[in-house]
């Protein structure tokens, strides 16, 4: 009985020690959060701009106070741990290892204090921050990343509006990450080879103990390959790719507005690019269809013709009716924009605007007063025209030309002359119609008749002669005197 309450006194000894040593550890347990000045949710962007923030402030070639080698360190540290997704994952569950732990596999022999971490010698934290510092001075606008420059990932290009509407090719400079020019992508030094990681035996993770749990995690040495580099690429610091500037063709699609990113392939990675279209002088856009103004002279509104319009494609010819006036709205169809990612394209529209001039010459004036005296539905007044007293409109402000008198001359002759054609035509519509003209068969058939026709008018229009009276003898003296007797008639005696 004594012995059992001997061993459970000293079991509550331990109990309490243990207790003791965790809460003293806990205390002594870093954060590297709090390090950075960050939230536990802080994003890999927010972790590497605070760190950057944080080691020119504590970097010993700027700040000289005591602390400023220690602190660039811790800050250093913290970035090491937070920047990697999978020591951060482990430091989000189990902190810096309050008990001490250390890796049952891969145990570096220069692992410090920070136990399971392994800041050895191949953690440079003035290496982050020289990368850092040239991405400053070289004036940045790539994508962050602790080995220098990154790829472009993503750009903006300025293009006209013509080449937005029609599409085609721009030769834009980027940084593409490509296969390393000088060890091929292999990521070793020309003549070497990877051999297998002797921190992992070549499996690629090492196991560690923590609070009597056993946990796989990636080897660091390998990143997990299971090969190690010992004779990394100088050019690419053994990573088999490097960032390279080039001169990238970007295919520009047709249609794209302004403002509109696209994804495009470069090399083995993407990069959006955002186009800029700059505003036309003679379009508008709305849409897939297309705007632009055309102006026609007053003649051409009057009496109609043609114009030009200029089109995003080809020019036009279009046809001006009589009459049109200002803000007359005409459209061309599929003369737009070609739309995005469909087919077809949209529309032209044409805003007719009529041009006035500013200046007329004599001439020009003296016709548009003759037309103004003519006019017959003003609206209002027209400057220097006023009526007469017969309610006739006549130029009556300043001296009056001799090109407006001529005008009125002639145009008093052509309306008399005209008048006289109406009159004459008239006239001429009030006579009989004649008959048509016949053809030379029926003129040749009709000819008997004719003749006939002309023979019986001939026998109805003569009148019958008056019947002769026998004509009497002469008198002589003795027929005077005696009465006339009859003489038989002789008869000859015909012979056989």
């Amino acid at each position: 009985m004594a012995s059992l309450i001997t061993r459970m006194a000293r079991s509550a000894q331990v109990v309490n020690s243990v207790r003791a040593i965790s809460t003293t550890a806990y205390l002594d347990a870093k954060d590297y959060y709090k390090i950075l000045g960050l939230k536990k949710d802080s994003s890999a962007k927010d972790i590497k701009k605070a760190y950057y923030k944080l080691a020119k402030e504590y970097h010993p070639d700027v700040n000289k106070g005591k602390d400023a080698a220690e602190k660039f360190q811790e800050v250093s540290e913290a970035y090491e741990v937070l920047s990697d997704e999978g020591k951060r994952a482990q430091y989000d569950q189990f902190g810096t290892d309050p008990f001490g732990g250390r890796s049952t596999a891969g145990a570096h022999p220069g692992a410090g204090a920070a136990g399971n971490w392994n800041f050895n010698g191949d953690f440079d934290p003035f290496k982050i921050f020289r990368d850092f510092d040239m991405k400053m001075r070289t004036g940045g606008g790539f994508a962050e990343s602790m080995h220098g420059f990154g790829s472009t990932q993503q750009t903006s290009i300025n293009i006209s509006f013509e080449e937005a509407c029609r599409g085609g090719n721009k030769t834009i400079p980027i940084n593409v990450v490509d296969d390393c020019g000088k060890c091929r992508g292999s990521g070793t030094e020309p003549g070497y080879k990877k051999v297998s990681c002797p921190y992992c035996n070549g499996t690629g993770f090492t196991t560690q103990h923590i609070q009597g749990f056993f946990m796989q995690t990636n080897c660091s040495h390998c990143r997990g390959s299971g090969a190690y580099n010992k004779n990394p690429c100088i050019e690419c610091e053994g990573l088999g790719q490097s960032v390279q500037r080039r001169q990238v063709t970007i295919q520009v699609p047709a249609g794209i507005d302004n403002g509109q990113t696209v994804r495009v392939r470069v090399g083995k990675g993407d990069v959006y690019i955002t186009f800029n279209v700059a505003e036309s002088l003679r379009f508008r856009r709305e849409h897939d269809n297309i705007h632009c103004d055309v102006e026609i002279s007053v003649a051409q509104a009057m009496l109609g013709g043609t114009v030009k319009v200029p089109g995003i494609y080809e020019d036009t010819n279009i046809h001006i009716p009589p009459g049109t006036s200002s803000h007359t709205r005409m459209k061309l169809s599929g003369k737009g924009i070609k739309r995005l990612n469909h087919h077809g394209r949209g529309d032209q529209y044409i805003n007719i605007k009529v041009r006035i001039p500013k200046r007329l010459t004599e001439r020009q004036k003296a016709l548009i007063q003759a037309w103004a005296e003519l006019e017959t539905d003003t609206p209002g007044t027209v400057a220097g025209i006023r009526k007469t007293g017969d309610g006739l409109k006549k130029t009556v402000d300043g001296e009056e030309s001799e090109l407006i008198s001529k005008i009125r001359e002639l145009l008093d002759e052509s309306v008399n002359a005209q008048l006289k054609k109406d009159v004459k035509a008239a006239e001429t519509d009030k006579k009989p119609e004649e008959e048509p003209k016949k053809t030379e068969k029926e003129t040749k058939a009709s000819e008997p008749e004719k003749e006939m026709k002309a023979s019986e008018s001939e026998k109805e229009t003569k009148a019958p002669e008056p019947e002769k009276k026998p004509e009497e003898p002469k008198k002589t003296a003795a027929s005077e005197t005696e009465p006339e007797t009859a003489k038989e008639p002789t008869m000859k005696k015909s012979t056989a």
